[in-house]
């Protein structure tokens, strides 16, 4: 139990709360506001959160979010105050449904039915975030509290011990902010991404934050000059407006200095300048044209960089106009125009404003959840494809395209002629077989661009192929090509198992689950299903079975990957890890192994997984299974930290690389890895398709800062798009 909170001190947070609201509500909605804190602070007082914080001190700081920083109304001022009443009292849902009316108490529901996403209690799984977009889907407000909510536990990070903030900024980093995002909540966003940096990667969240703090005063410097002659014309012009700049989070700062592989020196829009215009709804349009007239007469423009979002907003409501052009000293500025309506959709979100203030609602924001729907509705069975699926959406800008016959069509940047096929029906996409763009007849793989008009060449002999999804980016397109070739696999995959069959009868060899156990690891399959369909397609050559089947075990070797020839001088590979790692709460008799789903050197982020047959498994804080097994298995998680750096000894690393399939790409590769000091390769093997490559390197290394500055050097070789572990 927590002290109790004193009467006055319950007064005082009250007229705290009241102050958070924008627009103050109704005397009735006022009357039902303070009947929930009432009885908050009825039930609620002297009693904690999970994470230990008073219930009366949590749910006022949630309601400042929801009142303040998003704009909602008193609804969602109530379900907040009442969303954790009916866990700690005895008060149930039709009580408050009598006192509070059926929205209210819906939302109430709403809440309590994602309460297991609560930091405390579970950690990030895509099944969740399942849960999360269906709740969505039946009232927004359910998840913009629950966002004010997340907001709430990251500003108060420090009060838990240090797994914990891991856990908590990785979960928002990937769900939560690109939740926030997806519905215009830009502040909220930006703060859970820099927050969730600050902690997941403190060293260069503060290499950043020094940086914009030494360069403080040389940059207010340089926006004062850059403003000055706006603010005369704007003023000559008779405009009521506000200039002010705005420097970008520092998250964003290091998206630019990782896309773009600069230094923060070389990032040139660190800041941008916002002019907000006050006028009437009638004449937004004109006046923020004027507004860029005035800009583009004083400072040369780059006409690649105008972004018109006025004249079509994005999916997510927001409007602005976006220009760039060339301030002093040839230096590049940011120039963002809007009015202060829009500049309240764009920091507190569309939904805030409009749906629950009394507007039309938000026909854009309704045909999003309609493709959460469609998603959620697909048969794509893994709750793990689902969030791929969403995820890869969350952050990408919009194009809009035009029918024949003049309907529009929103796509995300990047999608092709066979995506916009798919958007417009199924059969059609499943039937594509070119498309004509702006007059001209294009390949179906053809990138659009905005404002394009498409239509759709059918032909009735088509069907979906598997390169089809190397191109497509619509998660609606690649759930029906999937779907498609899933039946078509199925039907060739059990042919193939006949013909299988057949010929090992023939062979006098009795088919069993070792012979197809044998040719799985010879050709490197890792389904039979696959197996069958690749003999069927004559992918595998029927002939050579015979003789793989009858090879000792140990002469089966995968022909498709490059052994590199050691160096002569070898690093020697570690083999115990006592000397090297602390794993508290140590369990006796237990060996110690780096996993090989993430393949950890030293110096990672690391925790120890207690197997059942294996011993401790060391993974990195950010493997792949980590969400899984501390979600699962939380029981068996062990501390682990590295107590001393390497010696001589070598840790095995994976490293991927892709990119664009260039005479002599391979040898620039592997003469950066032969070049680089205390690095030895043990194998590469590379995959081309279409232009593209794909290549796997296993290499030894020291530690993950040598790793670090190998991917580095990797990165910077012509023709390599993208380097990961």
């Amino acid at each position: 139990m927590a002290s109790v909170i004193t009467e006055k001190e319950i007064k005082n947070r009250y007229r705290g709360l009241l102050r958070s609201f924008h627009i103050t509500p109704a005397r009735k909605e006022l009357k039902q506001v303070r009947k929930a804190y009432q009885l908050v602070t009825e039930e609620c007082n002297g009693k904690l959160t999970f994470a230990g914080e008073p219930v009366i001190d949590h749910v006022t700081s949630v309601v400042k979010i929801v009142a303040g920083e998003m704009g909602l109304g008193y609804m969602s001022v109530i379900g907040t105050l009442l969303k954790d009443v009916i866990n700690i009292s005895k008060i149930t849902e039709n009580d408050l449904k009598k006192t509070f009316g059926f929205q209210i108490s819906e939302i109430i529901k709403g809440l309590g039915k994602i309460s297991d996403l609560d930091t405390e209690k579970t950690s990030y799984q895509p099944d969740h975030f399942r849960k999360l977009v269906v709740n969505l889907a039946d009232d927004i407000r359910v998840i913009l509290i629950k966002l004010a909510e997340r907001l709430e536990v990251m500003r108060k990070l420090d009060a838990m011990d240090n797994e914990s903030r891991l856990r908590v900024s990785s979960e928002t980093y990937y769900l939560y902010a690109p939740l926030a995002h997806r519905l215009g909540l830009h502040n909220i966003k930006s703060e859970m991404e820099d927050t969730a940096l600050k902690y997941l990667e403190p060293d260069i969240y503060n290499s950043i934050a020094e940086k914009v703090r030494e360069t403080t005063s040389k940059r207010n410097r340089f926006t004062r000059e850059f403003i000055r002659p706006l603010k005369e014309k704007l003023s000559e012009q008779s405009f009521n407006y506000e200039v002010k700049s705005r420097l970008k989070s520092i998250h964003s700062i290091w998206q630019k200095m990782k896309k773009q592989g600069v230094n923060f020196e070389e990032v040139y829009d660190i800041f941008a300048i916002r002019i907000i215009l006050e006028t009437r709804e009638k004449k937004e349009k004109k006046d923020c044209w004027q507004a860029y007239s005035i800009v583009t007469d004083i400072y040369q423009p780059n006409p690649q960089r105008l972004r018109d979002w006025i004249s079509i907003p994005k999916s997510n409501g927001y409007e602005s106009l976006h220009t760039t052009v060339v301030g002093a000293k040839g230096r590049w500025v940011e120039v963002q125009i809007r009015t202060s309506r829009m500049n309240e959709i764009a920091e507190k979100g569309y939904a805030a404003h409009w749906q629950y203030k009394g507007g039309k609602g938000n026909g854009r924001l309704d045909s999003w959840l309609t493709r959460m729907r469609e998603i959620l509705d697909s048969q794509e069975s893994t709750s793990l494809d689902f969030y791929e699926q969403i995820k890869s959406g969350l952050y990408s800008d919009e194009i809009y395209i035009f029918t024949p016959d003049g309907d529009l069509k929103q796509l995300p940047a990047g999608a092709t002629v066979l995506d916009f096929a798919f958007e417009i029906h199924s059969e059609v996409g499943a039937a594509c077989v070119a498309g004509n763009v702006n007059g001209k007849n294009v390949p179906i793989r053809h990138v659009l661009k905005n404002g394009d008009r498409v239509s759709v060449i059918t032909s009735k002999n088509q069907k979906p192929k598997t390169d089809w999804l190397n191109f497509v980016i619509t998660s609606k397109a690649k759930t029906k090509i999937k779907q498609t070739l899933n039946e078509e696999k199925l039907k060739a995959a059990e042919s193939g198992k006949e013909i299988l069959i057949r010929r090992l009868k023939n062979w006098k060899i009795r088919y069993s689950d070792q012979i197809v156990q044998k040719l799985l690891s010879n050709y490197k399959i890792k389904l039979a299903q696959d197996l069958y369909w690749m003999i069927q397609t004559e992918k595998i050559d029927i002939s050579e079975i015979k003789e793989i089947l009858s090879k000792p075990e140990k002469e089966l070797l995968s022909s498709k990957e490059i052994v590199k020839n050691e160096p002569r001088k070898e690093l020697p590979v570690v083999e115990s890890f006592d000397d090297f790692l602390i794993i508290e709460d140590k369990v006796k008799g237990l060996d110690y192994k780096l996993a090989k789903c993430c393949m950890p050197v030293f110096g990672d982020k690391v925790f120890g997984f207690v197997t059942i047959s294996e011993g401790i498994k060391i993974h990195r804080i950010n493997c792949p299974n980590a969400p899984y097994l501390y979600k699962n298995f939380g029981y068996r998680i062990v501390k682990v930290r590295w107590t001393k750096p390497a010696g001589s000894e070598s840790f095995l690393a994976n490293i991927r690389i892709s990119g664009v399939d260039e005479i002599g790409i391979i040898n620039k590769i592997t003469d950066v890895i032969s070049n680089y000091v205390r690095v030895n390769m043990r194998s590469i093997s590379v995959e081309s398709k279409e232009g593209l490559f794909e290549s796997n390197l296993k290499v030894l290394v020291s530690g993950n800062k040598v790793l670090e500055g190998l991917v580095r050097k990797l990165e910077k070789i012509k023709g390599v798009t993208k380097v990961s572990r």
